[in-house]
């Protein structure tokens, strides 16, 4: 999900018999997932032409990664709210903030559409430009609408290598033309219908302050335009979530208001050879996404793990989410309580800590108790081949958040991204509105990338952060929670008093109260960059060379004089100790 802006630069480019000398100088320039505005005056020298698309091409790679999201319905939740969540978990993927700004186009404008998902940015086609596109902050806009996603990929012969769209593209253009759920539905599927669709299976979440969907499709194959689908809507007092695996089995034919549908999709199932039964008895999932073992144990058991929590009748499919069994999970659940915006934080923060499937005590944990494994996710010991976990949170996530969207407020006030980069455990979740105009500098587009540490990006400070954490988990998590809680509890604790004068200026001029809550959302995630900088400059006085100096609230001890106090060393568990003396023997035995 690539969107770039770029401020004045100056960019050398050299490729074999290329070399590309660029200046820049621009208020932004967006190229939006396949939509590029130019607001800039631009000087490019080639000793070879080529053309624009191909530089943004020698800029960026990316790759399909795996996601989580999480969905709550307005009477699941504690103060009414819809929210959607959602991590982008990739190696390959920089964290940063996007932002589209609304406009107006001329009557009869093309935009040229490329696909970004194999990295290639492979050019598609022209679709229509719609005349007013609408403010876009990451992944919900100004309406409060909210689209998340998740890959589950399908039946390979489906995907379509002439389609003009693919489901990344579909998403943000989709973003800057709908107000609505059910109006972003009608775009996405009457858009692939018309200029087909060029990726792999997809599940959609779509919500809007007062409906949340999950939107399933597969494209049709080569020379068969369009697409396959199934659109659900989650029962208002109900919890959902997918992860990367199909999740809609049967659905009503007959029920409009809580689920729309292709015409076909039975049909070319049937055709295709997928599905031989009753269309009343038709599993989407099963058609276009056959369950496999990593489809449970990766994917399903993620959100297995969240319905888990919130009702106690779902431990039952604990051996779906370990594999053993293939009995599915409803759809959607009724939680046994109402959730609230810290309990899906939380619940992005997951590492199935708790179940059966909690991974924090054997041997693979190391000695400091890590939720952690480094990829890949399967191995092999004397041809036996293992996996390790894959829950929620997961050290290469590029950026995260949680979408809060309110009915009884304005949409300028209304709608919240809570955003955070790097992995959900070590990040801090940062308000910013729907309605901001400009992306704090942390999170800026164009402020470091994967091969260039930045010391004002987010992202770096976050992964600087994380990497010594990992190293020694149970300890030093410790001091980035309470950090983290300091923070995100400042945050909601002064969300009452900011809105009210949001709500003040929004009676004096919108124009006021977008100002306003931009200069606010700015504020407050650069001090908790500020702050997590500080955390970082902190750990590594504390944690130096393997002891721990001794502290309080933060400050550290020191002797009468102001001397440094001799850190404790405690070396490691007697589990640990144990373990190597019964792989090792006497080999480390003090003789004498």
């Amino acid at each position: 999900m690539y969107n770039i802006h770029l401020y004045p630069y100056k960019i050398f480019i050299c490729k074999p018999k290329i070399a590309l000398h660029m200046y820049i100088y621009s208020e932004a320039l967006f190229f939006a997932n396949n939509q590029v505005s130019l607001h800039l005056n631009i000087k490019i020298s080639f000793m070879k032409k080529i053309p624009l698309f191909l530089f943004f091409c020698l800029l960026c790679e990316i790759h399909v990664f795996a996601c989580t999201n999480l969905l709550v319905g307005k009477k699941a939740s504690v103060d009414g709210s819809t929210m959607i969540t959602y991590s982008a978990d990739s190696y390959a993927l920089y964290g940063e903030l996007y932002h589209w700004p609304a406009r107006q186009w001329p009557k009869g404008s093309m935009m040229n559409v490329y696909e970004w998902d194999s990295g290639n940015f492979k050019y598609l086609g022209d679709i229509a430009q719609a005349e007013q596109t609408y403010n876009v902050v990451g992944n919900i806009n100004e309406h409060q609408l909210t689209i998340g996603e998740t890959t589950f990929g399908g039946r390979d012969e489906l995907v379509d290598p002439e389609g003009k769209i693919d489901y990344g593209s579909l998403i943000y253009i989709t973003l800057q033309r709908a107000k609505t759920a059910r109006e972003a539905i009608k775009i996405m599927t009457d858009l692939v219908a018309e200029y087909g669709y060029n990726s792999g299976g997809e599940s959609f979440s779509i919500g809007d302050p007062n409906e949340i969907w999950i939107l399933e499709m597969s494209g049709k194959g080569k020379g068969n335009k369009g697409a396959v689908w199934v659109a659900v809507r989650i029962p208002d007092d109900c919890i959902s979530a997918h992860a990367n695996q199909a999740r809609i089995q049967q659905f009503p034919l007959n029920d409009p208001e809580n689920c729309l549908y292709a015409k076909d999709v039975i049909s070319f199932a049937k055709e295709k050879g997928y599905y031989k039964g009753k269309d009343e008895n038709f599993s989407f999932a099963a058609a276009y996404n056959p369950l496999d073992f990593g489809g449970q144990r990766f994917c399903e058991a993620r959100v297995w793990s969240f319905f888990n929590r919130y009702n106690k009748d779902m431990a039952k499919f604990v051996t779906y989410a370990q594999g053993k069994t293939q009995e599915p999970m409803p759809l959607y659940i009724k939680p046994d309580r109402k959730l609230s915006l810290t309990d899906l934080k939380d619940m992005m923060r997951d590492h199935y800590e708790g179940t059966a499937l909690d991974w924090t005590n054997d041997v693979g944990a190391t000695p400091f108790k890590s939720p952690y494994r480094w990829a890949p996710l399967t191995w092999e010991s004397d041809s036996v081949k293992y996996c390790n976990e894959r829950p929620i949170a997961t050290q290469q996530t590029a950026f995260v958040f949680v979408t809060q969207m309110r009915s009884w407020l304005p949409n300028s006030i209304g709608g919240i991204i809570w955003f955070g980069t790097d992995d959900a455990a070590q990040t801090v979740f940062t308000p910013m509105y729907c309605s901001i105009t400009e992306a704090p500098e942390c999170y800026r587009v164009g402020n470091g990338d994967m091969y260039n540490f930045s010391w004002t990006s987010s992202f770096w400070i976050h992964n600087w952060v994380s990497n010594m954490v990992y190293n020694r988990y149970d300890s030093m998590h410790a001091d980035l929670r309470k950090l983290q809680l300091e923070l995100e509890s400042k945050f909601l604790n002064e969300q009452d008093v900011t809105e009210k004068e949001a709500l003040a200026l929004y009676n004096e001029s919108p124009e006021k109260v977008a100002q306003y809550l931009t200069t606010y959302s700015q504020n407050q995630a650069q001090y908790a960059f500020e702050k997590w900088k500080k955390l970082g400059e902190f750990l590594v006085v504390k944690y130096m060379d393997g002891g721990i100096k001794k502290e309080e609230n933060g400050v550290f001890t020191k002797g009468k004089l102001g001397e440094p106090i001799y850190p404790q060393r405690p070396g490691y568990s007697k589990e640990y100790y144990k373990e190597v003396v019964k792989q090792t023997g006497d080999k480390y035995k003090v003789l004498y």
